[in-house]
């Protein structure tokens, strides 16, 4: 029996919740936080849970204005229920983030007519390798993409039940609680979705006004006329606007009171620095090319990669349909809104794999179902990553000698390979083998030491953390000749360590002061009434002046 066959919603939403969960919690903490957000949302949490102030946030006892609370809420609420430590910070990010799977299952069901496009878009989504290492880290990312498929799930519901338009708004607002401006961008692609989808006089409205360049006034005028004349107008349903209020209000009250209290310097660091520098600036030296995110999605998204091109041109064939609408919409417009942006990482394109599991989803099913011919390329694809996947297993063995990764990337070069020869044979179990294998790679992935392999790009932060917590007073400024400032390392020496070049340095040694050093600055500065108070293997704890 085909596992297709199993026809219950119930058992699908549990069965991929069960799956979701162990990936996503599997030793979540078996490895330190890493920089950036990690070390940021855990400090400024830990000050929290030390103060008690939920309401204004603080990083080293200083104004934290960097982003709005709801991670920073999470995370404590974590740390009050079972204290600080790794597993605690990820914990609720995690939990939060897995149940976006069973979710895009029911937008699935919501969106296409067979059961088969919901099943494998969930199960796409369940074994994308940025889902799951993002997902798993204390990070704002995974939890929007699940407070997003909410918003979506809440939309086409509410066309049967007007009642699930309040879930739009609260799956907006959560956004909006947990990355500010962002919550504009993905709800504007739902609004365009909404026009293009329900409201369809409204949206051809629209478009030829835009085109003819007229003033606001003739533009949405016939807009509102044209929505307003709708029976079937969303925007009619007043749940949807119950739901954006309730979902808003406390959105506004938390930027109501950080405004009060902080005033200009909170709307010039939160809304200017954080939010609009970033969609026309590098912000922090952090750009790219234009190509930048399809480089990532060739770099992380592979093998389902593969099928998405055309997953995409059966979306364009299907675009009046919802389903096609949607993933049209989804996939260009974000993709577009984070391509021109000045600032770019990784995790700004997390929002796009929803759409792009449905895309693949839709595709694998119309592979799945008949007689069909497949495609002779997937077939040499799927050869060469197999050739490629023993060229990397290699490497792994020799770079990490981890036996872990080398059955990895047996299992890996063997769902390959399968997967090949049954595309060779045209048969539609190539999709089984596939989930399974990328599914067990990515459990053997996480039960190693190397899944957040970004700890490997510096110097182990929990034995110099320690060095300093012994060493210094509670609440010290510490200077260190280390490049950058690591917020992991704030975090587990509960002290704010600063980098400084060496003049400053010397000068910093002179007034009485801790110092980080490495050994070539050590020695290079020459210090003189100093006392050394211990030394890990990349650095030499001093304190100045008899501090």
């Amino acid at each position: 029996m085909k596992i297709t066959n199993i026809k219950s919603d119930s058992f699908w939403f549990v069965f991929l919740l069960i799956l979701a969960l162990l990936l996503w919690l599997l030793n979540l903490g078996n490895l330190p936080l890493r920089d950036w957000d990690e070390g940021y949302y855990a400090t400024v949490a830990q000050d929290m849970f030390q103060s008690g102030n939920w309401l204004y946030l603080t990083y080293s006892d200083q104004p934290f204005l960097l982003k709005p609370p709801l991670i920073i809420w999470l995370i404590n609420i974590s740390y009050n229920l079972a204290g600080i430590n790794e597993f605690t910070t990820r914990f609720l990010c995690a939990l939060i983030t897995s149940f976006g799977v069973p979710l895009l299952y029911l937008v699935g069901r919501n969106l296409f007519v067979k059961q088969e496009p919901a099943i494998f878009s969930s199960l796409v989504y369940l074994t994308l390798l940025p889902m799951v290492r993002h997902g798993r880290l204390a990070m704002i990312d995974g939890i929007i993409n699940t407070f997003f498929i909410f918003a979506i799930l809440s939309l086409l519901k509410s066309k049967k039940q007007p009642l699930w338009a309040i879930g739009f708004g609260f799956g907006i607002g959560l956004i909006a609680l947990s990355k500010g401006i962002l919550a504009l961008a993905l709800g504007g692609i739902l609004g365009v979705y909404i026009l293009w989808d329900r409201e369809q006089e409204a949206f051809k409205i629209l478009l030829t006004k835009i085109t003819q360049l007229l003033g606001l006034k003739a533009i949405f005028k016939p807009i509102l006329i044209a929505l307003k004349n709708s029976d079937k107008s969303l925007l009619n349903n007043y749940f949807l606007w119950i739901g954006l209020l309730l979902g808003f209000l406390p959105v506004i009250i938390w930027y109501y009171l950080q405004i009060k209290y902080y005033g200009e310097q909170f709307i010039q660091v939160h809304f200017l620095q954080q939010n609009f520098d970033r969609l026309s600036t590098a912000v922090e030296g952090n750009s790219g090319s234009p190509w930048y995110y399809i480089v990532e999605l060739i770099k992380y998204s592979l093998p389902w990669l593969l099928f998405l091109p055309n997953g995409l041109f059966l979306a364009w064939k299907k675009r009046q349909k919802s389903w096609g609408k949607l993933v049209l919409v989804g996939f260009f417009l974000f993709l577009g809104i984070i391509t021109i942006m000045g600032t770019k990482l990784p995790w700004y394109i997390m929002p796009i794999y929803p759409f792009f599991a449905l895309a693949v989803g839709y595709y694998l099913s119309y592979l799945y179902g008949g007689d069909k011919q497949y495609p002779k390329l997937y077939t040499f694809c799927f050869f060469s990553l197999s050739i490629m996947i023993v060229a990397g297993g290699i490497y792994l063995w020799k770079d990490t000698q981890e036996i872990i990764l080398v059955i990895m990337a047996c299992i890996l070069f063997i769902t390959f390979f399968l997967t090949s020869q049954k595309l060779k044979q045209n048969s539609p179990n190539f999709i089984n083998i596939l989930v399974i294998g990328l599914y067990s790679s990515l459990i053997l992935l996480i039960t190693s030491s190397v899944w957040v392999w970004e700890l490997n790009e510096a110097f182990a932060v929990k034995p110099v953390a320690n060095l300093i917590k012994e060493n210094t007073p509670p609440k010290t400024i510490i200077y260190t000749s280390f490049e950058y400032s690591r917020p992991s390392l704030d975090f587990y020496s509960d002290r704010q360590i600063l980098a400084e070049n060496n003049a400053t340095l010397e000068k910093l040694a002179s007034t009485g002061s801790y110092l980080l050093l490495d050994q070539e600055t050590f020695d290079n500065l020459k210090l003189t009434d100093v006392k050394i108070l211990g030394e890990v293997k990349e650095f030499i704890l001093i304190s100045t002046n008899n501090q």
